[in-house]
């Protein structure tokens, strides 16, 4: 091949104006269909700017349903404002997914009021105590209004408990120069299910539902961003909405959507056309689909495809929030079947939680009173997807349990 191999696309030219646009973390000058809860958020957090405590405060809302931008979007103008008027306000912004220990959350926060002079906060070493004495000087030496935003504080809360938000909501008792607020952000409506009577009491929040996003909802959002970020004429009449029909079809995610259209941009640039059409966008979908799950699927260990296998079969019987007792004794049906020892619950419950961050499966604590906690568990692999199929591929083990028979719990 003669020349640079990079030298053909690179000389392609682009029917992307802004490609930065269609990120997720990209923060649009205007959030539409997200007025009230932008109200919402105002009303509390105006009291930042007097000196004030706002509410804690918890966002629900399915992914996608802008929970996160619409917070930045607010945070970001408050602190406008508050630079504006001489008033101190800081905001921190935490995702539980990657930080998800209380000491790496408090080692987070006491690093961002690091000043010269001060002793580094290691990422593990000191006692959990010195690291929160450490914040709370910090906190009181910067002053003004300080708010905290866990983001996926659900994740946190099912790894390392509640111990954090106990400790967090307790701030304004030692704080002297300064005051905390706390906004947590879930996906999960019943998360609070899972707090202690007493930080409940403590976190005394004022709660915020984000409603999914409906199709047309959808259009207008991708219609904006088409107008700052591809160029003109370059779309197939039918395109956005098919982007937003498809995302609204899948809980009114919005950054599905976006994702949708930005590929199917890709994919007509790759083949050098210009024009955007609808078949563009099914092969988006599809991508979507298969090219983050297939070969995660295909490349599990074997006792992690067994679990995910007996969820399947499970799910496949009509059985939904599918308790850890019926995924183990399926699970250890079909180790049994192909002369495999089975691993302890305790080992099978550590695999639930490796599937959720992997997002095959989502697993959320439920509390039954007197008899503890346990997870109910569903699938969220794409529905066009052969988990069972794909998982046997190269594990001829998982496709011989496929095939057995076994005493599955149906739907009552």
């Amino acid at each position: 091949m003669d020349g640079n191999i990079f030298e053909k696309i690179l000389g392609q030219e682009s029917l992307f104006m802004n490609r930065k646009i269609f990120d997720h973390g990209f923060e649009p000058s205007r959030l539409p269909h997200r007025e009230n809860e932008i109200n919402s958020l105002v009303k509390n957090l105006v009291d930042a700017l007097h000196g004030h405590i706002p509410s804690n405060m918890l966002l629900y809302g399915v992914p996608g349903a802008g929970k996160t931008v619409v917070t930045r979007y607010v945070l970001r103008q408050l602190r406008e404002k508050g630079n504006e008027l001489n008033k101190k306000v800081h905001a921190y912004e935490i995702n539980c997914r990657s930080v998800d220990t209380k000491y790496r959350v408090l080692q987070y926060l006491a690093s961002e009021l690091h000043e010269r002079g001060d002793a580094v906060v290691p990422f593990t070493g000191w006692p959990t105590d010195r690291v929160l004495e450490t914040l709370v000087s910090r906190m009181d030496r910067i002053g003004g209004v300080h708010i905290i935003v866990l983001d996926e504080i659900d994740n946190l809360v099912s790894r390392a408990g509640d111990g954090l938000l106990y400790n967090l909501t307790n701030l304004n008792t030692r704080l002297l120069n300064s005051r905390c607020c706390i906004i947590g952000i879930s996906n999960d409506l019943n998360f609070t299910q899972q707090l202690d009577p007493r930080v409940m009491s403590r976190l005394s929040q004022e709660d915020i539902v984000f409603h999914p996003y409906g199709a047309s909802e959808i259009e207008n959002i991708l219609l904006k961003r088409v107008e700052e970020g591809l160029k003109n004429g370059i779309l197939q009449e039918g395109v956005v909405s098919l982007c937003a029909a498809l995302a609204a079809q899948e809980h009114g995610d919005a950054r599905r959507a976006l994702d949708l259209l930005r590929i199917s941009v890709q994919k007509a640039e790759q083949n050098s056309q210009d024009k955007v059409e609808t078949r563009h966008v099914k092969i988006a979908q599809s991508q979507l689909e298969y090219d983050q799950v297939t070969p995660v699927l295909k490349t599990l260990p074997l006792h992690q495809k067994l679990v995910l296998l007996s969820i399947c079969l499970n799910e496949e019987n009509g059985l939904k929030n599918i308790s850890t007792g019926d995924i183990y004794r399926t699970y250890a049906d079909a180790c049994f079947l192909i002369h495999v020892e089975p691993l302890t619950t305790r080992r099978v419950s550590s695999l639930l939680n490796e599937l959720d961050t992997l997002g095959l499966i989502i697993a959320r604590n439920v509390s039954k009173g007197r008899g503890g906690r346990s997870k109910q568990v569903n699938l969220t692999t794409p529905k066009a997807v052969d988990c069972i199929s794909l998982m046997s591929e190269n594990e001829p083990l998982v496709e011989e349990a496929a095939l057995g028979k076994y005493k599955l719990q149906s739907k009552l």
